[in-house]
């Protein structure tokens, strides 16, 4: 595998990643949480602030990339010794830069909404950003079920 085909495959996982990410919006919904009851809350915004989502972190992107990076680095070197160490390292480089990869392509931007309950407390709420566009001074309900979400 040359160069060019390492760089192609090692995008083409990258596109697989992003599609498999989860939603973190509130407008999203796990598979478990249809059908249960939820508690709803009601608050004002009080502040929103834009925040970064780290992204996943999980055993895929290194061993995708250790698989491409041992495949390209197996064809440095005329065979032999050379082919094996050029696999090794290539499996290595891989692994580190399939993880980078990963963690980038599942990264997404959120928003931090500070809420004040009728009861006075403050609530900060983490979700990913779909546009919702609270402001503050706006009414909004807090779903609470395995995850908490604001929601008009």
């Amino acid at each position: 595998m040359n160069r060019n085909q390492s760089l192609i495959a090692l995008f083409a996982v990258a596109s697989l990643l992003a599609g498999c990410a989860s939603n973190l919006g509130g407008d999203a919904y796990s598979r478990d949480e249809a059908r249960r009851e939820m508690r709803i809350e009601f608050a004002t915004v009080d502040s929103v602030r834009t925040v970064q989502i780290e992204g996943t972190k999980t055993a895929v992107g290194s061993v995708a990339g250790a698989a491409i990076g041992g495949v390209a680095g197996s064809s440095i070197g005329g065979g032999g010794k050379s082919s094996t160490v050029g696999a090794v390292v290539g499996a290595v480089v891989g692994g580190v830069a399939g993880s980078a990869v990963e963690e980038v392509a599942t990264r997404r931007q959120g928003i931090e909404i500070t809420l004040k309950l009728d009861n006075g407390e403050y609530r900060a709420i983490v979700q990913q950003d779909e546009g919702e566009n609270f402001q503050p001074g706006e009414r909004v309900r807090l779903i609470k079920g395995s995850a908490t979400r604001v929601a008009r």
